[in-house]
C-alpha cells in the first residue's frame, strides 16, 4: 500500500486459509486478506442478485468481528506506531477458545454470536478501544451529526462522544455481520438464510482467538484489506 490509507480498524479475523476464513469468504463473495472475489453459493429461494445485494455491505468490511471501530489515524502517527501498540495490546494476552458461533436474527440483520460466555472477548475489545484511542483523530464534524442524528441513547451518545463510536465496553456484543439490511426479504426468504448460513456454519469447528487484525480501508468508501495480524503473547 503506497499512500496512507483513509482508515484503518482493529477486527477480529480467523486465520487466513483456515476453515472460517474460508467459509466466511465464500459467504461473503470477497476474501480481504487476497483483496479479490470468492465465488459463493446461493440459498434456497434467493436469487443471486439478491443475495449479493444482501451481503454487499458485509463484504466491503471483509469477514470480521469489530473490536476497534474503523479511525482515522491522527496527522501525527503511522502504520507502524499503530502497529507497535496493538502489538502491546496483545502481549496482555494469550490465546483461547471462544464460545460456539450460532446465526442470530440481529434487528435487521443476520450476524454470527457467541453462545457461551464472552467474558475474555470483551477485555479485548475494552483493551482495544480504550488504549488505541490515542492513536485516533477525532470524528469529522460531519460524520459526528450524522451518528448522533441516528437516534442514540443518552449513554450511547456519551460513548460516541468519548471513544467515537456508539457501541463500545458496556454496549459492545461481538458479532460477525452475515448481511446487511433484510427490510426487502419475506419471511420465508429470511427463513431460507437462516438454514443456509446454518448448514454452512454450524458443522465448523470451535474459533480460536489468538490474534488481532489490522485492516484498511485504501481510499474513502474502498473496499476493507486485511494487512497484517498480531499475535496473542500473553
Amino acid at each position: 500500500m503506497n499512500k496512507k490509507p483513509y482508515r484503518y480498524a482493529i477486527y477480529y479475523a480467523p486465520r487466513p486459509d483456515s476453515d472460517w476464513c474460508n467459509a466466511g469468504s465464500e459467504w461473503l463473495g470477497r476474501s480481504a486478506f487476497r483483496g479479490r472475489a470468492v465465488n459463493q453459493s446461493y440459498p434456497p429461494m434467493i436469487a443471486p442478485e439478491k443475495f449479493m445485494q444482501l451481503t454487499a455491505h458485509p463484504r466491503r468490511y471483509g469477514w470480521h468481528a469489530t473490536m476497534k471501530a474503523p479511525f482515522v489515524l491522527r496527522g501525527d502517527t503511522d502504520f507502524n506506531q499503530l502497529k507497535n501498540e496493538l502489538e502491546l495490546v496483545c502481549s496482555q494476552f494469550k490465546s483461547f477458545q471462544m464460545p460456539r458461533l450460532q446465526v442470530t436474527r440481529l434487528d435487521d440483520f443476520l450476524a454470527l454470536t457467541p453462545t457461551g460466555d464472552t467474558t475474555e472477548i470483551s477485555r479485548v475489545e475494552r483493551a482495544c478501544v480504550t488504549q488505541l484511542h490515542n492513536l485516533a483523530a477525532p470524528l469529522p464534524p460531519d460524520e459526528l451529526l450524522r451518528r448522533r442524528t441516528a437516534g442514540l441513547s443518552l449513554a450511547k451518545d456519551s460513548m460516541l462522544l468519548k471513544w467515537g463510536y456508539p457501541y463500545v465496553l458496556d454496549y459492545f456484543r461481538f458479532h460477525v455481520s452475515l448481511t446487511g439490511p433484510l427490510r426487502d426479504c419475506s419471511e420465508l426468504q429470511i427463513q431460507s438464510l437462516l438454514n443456509f448460513a446454518s448448514e454452512k456454519f454450524d458443522a465448523l469447528p470451535a474459533c480460536q482467538f489468538e490474534s488481532l487484525a489490522i485492516f484498511a480501508e485504501p481510499e474513502r468508501g474502498a473496499d476493507f484489506v486485511l494487512l497484517e495480524h498480531c499475535m496473542f503473547s500473553g
